[in-house]
Parts: structure tokens; sequence; C-alpha cells
């Protein structure tokens, strides 16, 4: 007999995203920050000791955990192939056409022995806040006590429309409070010559749906953080 395996959602802790964060269904919330890399290798000795120290320096600095990630995908390069098609038709010369047809097809053999791999590097800073019961809650609570009586149908709703509310205005606050960890944590890296961006609503959508259809999505670069050198 088959298993209930249940909705796909329920494997996904994230309720909503609002505000370029993610707020999570145990009330937490997360911002996601992209961080673009350093060629380390290439640095003097005295400038990896220079980072190093910072590095150090900025970890030691922060009253908070952090989640670090590194993003390893497949590039999808069907758009470049189309494009090199779309270049040689073209051209008036057709010694520039077999050249352009000879250079897919060495772009092809190349990447079917040697998959080309884009990293993202991402910071993730959390803010988890103090529950309290809120009205919705101790409603439920008090529903099950027969001294407290039931409330007609009116009076509900307006239990339901200031829990709601009272939900809208905690949220805003601790958004204000993981915002400021977001910032100090921007600040720490770029002492370390990091070039950082917080993602946006739109690339939180963008990078989940990657992480949840490695196989069916398009490697699509987020634009704002890139390797620097």
């Amino acid at each position: 007999m088959a298993k209930n395996l249940g909705n796909t959602q329920d494997l996904v802790e994230v309720e909503s995203i609002q505000d370029d964060a993610l707020i999570l269904k145990d009330g937490s919330l997360r911002q996601i920050v992209m961080v673009g890399g350093i060629n380390f290798s290439l640095k003097s000795e005295e400038e990896q000791d220079t980072i190093i120290y910072s590095y150090q320096n900025f970890l030691n600095s922060l009253d908070f955990p952090i989640q670090t990630i590194i993003h390893s995908r497949k590039i999808n390069i069907d758009n470049y192939l189309t494009l090199l098609d779309e270049r040689a038709k073209s051209q008036s010369s057709e010694l520039l056409q077999n050249q352009i047809g000879e250079y897919k097809e060495f772009i092809l053999s190349f990447v079917r022995d040697n998959p080309i791999m884009a990293k993202t590097f991402l910071v993730v800073i959390p803010f988890f806040a103090i529950q309290l019961p809120d009205k919705r809650t101790i409603k439920t609570i008090t529903k099950a006590i027969p001294f407290f009586g039931k409330k007609d149908g009116a009076a509900e709703k307006r239990d339901e429309a200031e829990a709601a509310e009272e939900k809208r205005a905690d949220i805003e606050k601790n958004l204000e409070q993981l915002k400021q960890r977001t910032n100090q944590v921007i600040e720490g890296l770029r002492t370390i010559d990091l070039e950082v961006k917080v993602l946006n609503n739109e690339e939180l959508v963008e990078l989940f749906y990657n992480f949840y259809n490695p196989s069916t999505t398009e490697k699509e670069k987020i634009s704002g953080a890139g390797n620097q050198n």
C-alpha cells in the first residue's frame, strides 16, 4: 500500500517572503546576503594575512549566529548556443559561418567532458523572536474551557482581525531588528573588501526555485555581487 507522502509545501519551512526577508513557519526571520568571491591564492602573503585577520575580527564582532552557503550548479548554455546559431545565420561570409559552427562544436564537446559550474556564496542572517501567545492562541485555549463560554460570530471576527494586526506589527518590529543585524554583517564583510548584496523578494523567489528545481531550471546570474580577483 502506497504511503501518503503529503504536500511538497509541507517540506518547505518558508511561510512567506516580504520586505526582502524570509518569514518561516516557526515565526523566525531570515535575510540572505550574496557575497562576491576573492581569488585568495593570487593575493600576496601579506594580503592573505590581512584578509584572514579581518575575517576573524568580523566573526568575533557578531553576537548572533550566521550560516554560510556555497551553492554550486551546472550552467545551462542553451541560450549561448542559440546566440551562436543566430550569429552564424547573420554572417554573409561562408568562412565566418563555418568558423562559428566549428566554435560551437568545440564548446559542445568541451562541456560534455568538463561541465561548467557556477558558485554562489551566500550568508544567511537569522532572527528568532520571543514567541508570546497571540490573541488567536489565547482564543483557541479559552474556547476549549467552558468557563469562558462562546462568542458570537462578530466577536470572533474582531478577535481574528486583532490577532492578524498584532502579527503584522510583530513582524514589522522583528524585521527592523533583523535588518540591523544584516547591516552589521554587510559592514563587516565590506571591511574585507568583499562585494555584498541583500537579495530582494524576486531574487529570493528565484533562488529557492532553483534550489528545489535543480534539473529543470536554467542557471541565471542574480545581479549584484560578482567574483572579485
